[in-house]
């Protein structure tokens, strides 16, 4: 039977886009970034700039005001249960930033902590309780608001403060809205949430024997965190992040 050149052409459009769609769906993130404003709901505008960033990567986030945390709390741990732990990161400013800490904590009491928290500029609190996973904080101790982080009880992940005093032009209100902290962030979070293709294995020639493990390596004991210190799986190290806040430290230019 002979196919006419239509049918084939549809076909073959058919076969076209069912590639492309597996193509997209591979680079297609894994996990759920949920964003907390500050007091009033009126603030914090810049989390609503970075959402939309993180939707231009791929990456799923959602903005909320901060009072609403113990109920997205639940909504993320049924999440990540119902994707097969995927990834979830909170991200708050000011008030936002203490709801993200009670976040992580609810969500750890429920039984999934979240993979990262980031917070800008908290006020309310300083001491990190009965939670894991990795605390990003970005803070200016020199503005009358922001404090820096600290591991309390039954803490067993590791926070990393960043300090932002003595930056002219920076206060407060506009931490969040940086342009140069947003594209940290989103360097991190795609690569902290970005589903790698499996490795296709690479054969010996044939030829070449296959070369005996080296008996130091073998010896080699792992590394074991600090109590309290403990490393999150997976988290990426901010290689850009820490020259970028360097960049800040050094010549004041913020943006």
């Amino acid at each position: 039977m002979r196919i006419s050149r239509g049918v084939l052409a549809l076909v073959l459009c058919m076969l076209a886009s069912a590639l492309s769609g597996a193509t997209a769906a591979r680079a297609e993130t894994a996990g759920r970034v949920y964003l907390m404003r500050g007091i009033a709901n009126f603030f914090s505008y810049g989390l609503d700039d970075l959402a939309k960033r993180l939707a231009a990567a791929g990456i799923a986030a959602e903005v909320h005001q901060f009072g609403e945390w113990q109920g997205l709390a639940r909504d993320a741990v049924s999440w990540s249960r119902a994707h097969r732990g995927a990834p979830v990161v909170v991200i708050g400013h000011s008030l936002g930033a203490d709801a993200a800490v009670h976040m992580a904590q609810r969500m750890t009491a429920l039984g999934a902590s979240p993979a990262l928290v980031i917070t800008f500029d908290p006020v309310g609190l300083s001491v990190v309780e009965e939670t894991g996973g990795r605390f990003i904080n970005y803070f200016q101790s020199d503005n009358g608001y922001g404090r820096a982080l600290e591991a309390g009880a039954g803490f067993t992940g590791t926070i990393e403060n960043l300090d932002l005093a003595g930056v002219p032009g920076i206060n407060h209100f506009n931490l969040e809205k940086s342009r140069m902290l947003h594209a940290e962030v989103v360097e991190a979070l795609s690569a902290l949430m970005r589903r790698a293709p499996a490795p296709v294995p690479v054969p010996f020639p044939e030829a070449r024997p296959k070369a005996a493990k080296p008996p130091a390596m073998a010896a080699r004991p792992a590394s074991r965190p600090a109590p309290g210190r403990q490393a999150s799986a997976g988290a990426p190290a901010f290689p850009q992040g820490y020259a970028t806040w360097g960049v800040i430290r050094r010549t004041g230019a913020f943006e």
